[in-house]
């Protein structure tokens, strides 16, 4: 099985390519430069140096959010536009539980954590049984306190992760004291690489769509929509 994997949902971006569950190739920058300007360009860049064939490829694999608006659209045109030139399914892979896959097998409690904004994160919790990943809390978006509030409930160490750590590592920190543990820089951020690992197993398991019904998943408006839902209730409320 080949899979071309694309992630581009947070801060960074990464590009990967799997065959047989092992990474082949895999591309991950977070220099600063839009998704737009580094995506295509990482992959032809795997794909010129592992003379890997596109029509090779089997599936393509993609995190489809919650993330970054831009980031997630850019993401999911790509995967979308290649899965129906290729004639290809598109495999979405929830981008939290992307990020905790690259803890694979720890024992202890995961909390990946993006940054949202408005003191909010996107976020879930996780534990690995072996082989397999629980998905203790679904990937949502909600406030730091509540987030820090509900795993100071397990009473137990909790490995964070994400874009979001280091905003509210000082949070964290006065919230869960010696229970905060930090991954660190090589397992912090999106990687393709974990998308992907993650990706075959829902392949096996017959979880893919077609490109063409494929859409990313956001979670909540973005900040363009709720500026416009706010002025649009501040001027109903000036008519009262």
């Amino acid at each position: 099985m080949k899979l071309l994997v694309l992630d581009s949902s947070g801060l960074v971006a990464s590009v990967a390519l799997l065959e047989d569950e092992r990474l082949i190739a895999e591309y991950t920058t977070g220099n600063k430069l839009t998704h737009s300007q580094t995506l295509l360009p990482m992959l032809d860049e795997i794909i010129r140096r592992t003379t890997f064939d596109m029509e090779d490829v089997d599936a393509i694999a993609v995190a489809m959010g919650p993330g970054s608006f831009t980031g997630l659209r850019i993401g999911a045109a790509t995967a979308k536009g290649l899965g129906l030139a290729l004639d290809k399914p598109v495999i979405p892979v929830p981008t939290v539980d992307g990020l905790a896959y690259q803890l694979f097998g720890v024992s202890s409690l995961i909390c990946p954590m993006m940054d949202a904004r408005r003191k909010q994160v996107y976020t879930g919790f996780y534990r690995f049984h072996g082989d397999q990943m629980e998905v203790v809390k679904e990937q949502c978006a909600q406030s730091v306190q509540d987030t820090l509030e509900q795993l100071k409930a397990y009473g137990e160490p909790v490995i964070f992760l994400g874009d979001g750590v280091p905003v509210y590592r000082k949070e964290i920190e006065e919230a869960m004291g010696a229970d905060a543990v930090f991954a660190p820089a090589h397992a912090n951020r999106q990687r393709a690489g974990a998308v992907g690992a993650l990706a075959e197993v829902y392949y096996r398991k017959g979880i893919w769509q077609s490109a063409d019904a494929f859409a990313p998943e956001y979670l909540r408006k973005s900040q363009a929509e709720r500026e416009r839902e706010e002025r649009i209730h501040g001027q109903s409320e000036g008519k009262r």
